[in-house]
């Protein structure tokens, strides 16, 4: 049996896993966070399903840049090099702050 489970989610994006785990971070203040982790923390966000947004981990999407991530979102790709400031990712993802 199908079952749906509200999920809260106005948005989701989906990150790749392995370009992230390549980078072993290289964002946020420090530059040691993920950049799943970075936007959650930026955002304001939980993780899981009562999230404003889903920020979903994951495995390799095949695009595979050399030092950037992959983020998708309906409507397109982004190739978010290593260091970008985390601001102007959510602001290229059109994603403001979370409610």
């Amino acid at each position: 049996m199908i079952r749906h489970l509200p999920s809260g989610w106005e948005d989701a994006v989906v990150i790749c896993g392995k370009c992230s785990k390549k980078l072993s971070g290289g964002f946020g203040d420090r530059g040691r966070l993920s950049l799943a982790k970075a936007l959650r923390k930026r955002l304001g966000l939980a993780k899981g399903r009562k999230a404003a947004i889903g920020i979903v981990e994951t495995k390799c999407l095949g695009v595979c840049p050399k030092r950037a991530v992959v983020v998708g979102r309906a409507g397109g790709w982004l190739v978010v090099p290593e260091g970008t400031e985390v601001d102007r990712v959510a602001a290229e993802l059109g994603l403001g702050e979370a409610q």
